[in-house]
């Protein structure tokens, strides 16, 4: 069984911490926007899933690391991980390009050090270009051409 010994991580004025069932209003509203944003990058906007299905449908409050961040009292991002995969990662529209992304993916890989792959939707540049300033590279792709799989160790 895993035990955290952070509760809190602050970088650069944004906080990460676990997230909060008071916390729903924010990840749905954060989700719903970014999500649509990398659907379009990726154009597949009509695979587009509110997060009130899709949290049931793939088991988002299972992941064992789930955390919010936190700026000036208002959540602006969240990330879902297992032991071995960085999964959901959004950031409101408004904060994207502001380091949220990056204090969020930065948090789960020192909680879990052992994470080693994450998929990227084809054509989402920003994120496959955020992964790879951190040092994560893409070692594969599916046939499909949908996901990058990106190996992170």
């Amino acid at each position: 069984m895993r035990v955290e010994t952070l509760c809190m991580y602050i970088t650069g004025g944004i906080t990460i911490r676990k997230y909060a069932v008071s916390d729903w209003m924010a990840v749905e509203k954060i989700h719903d926007s970014a999500r649509k944003v990398e659907l379009q990058l990726a154009g597949l906007e009509a695979a587009f899933v509110p997060l009130k299905i899709a949290a049931k449908r793939e088991g988002l409050f299972e992941y064992p690391g789930l955390y919010v961040a936190e700026e000036e009292g208002a959540v602006t991002g969240f990330i879902a991980c297992t032991e071995e995969e960085l999964a959901w990662l959004y950031v409101a529209p408004a904060c994207m390009r502001k380091g949220t992304g990056r204090s969020l993916a930065a948090y789960a890989l020192k909680m879990f050090p052992d994470i080693h792959y994450i998929e990227v939707l084809k054509g989402n540049e920003p994120a496959r270009k955020l992964y790879e300033s951190m040092g994560l590279l893409s070692r594969e792709q599916n046939p499909e051409g949908c996901r990058e799989t990106k190996h992170l160790r």
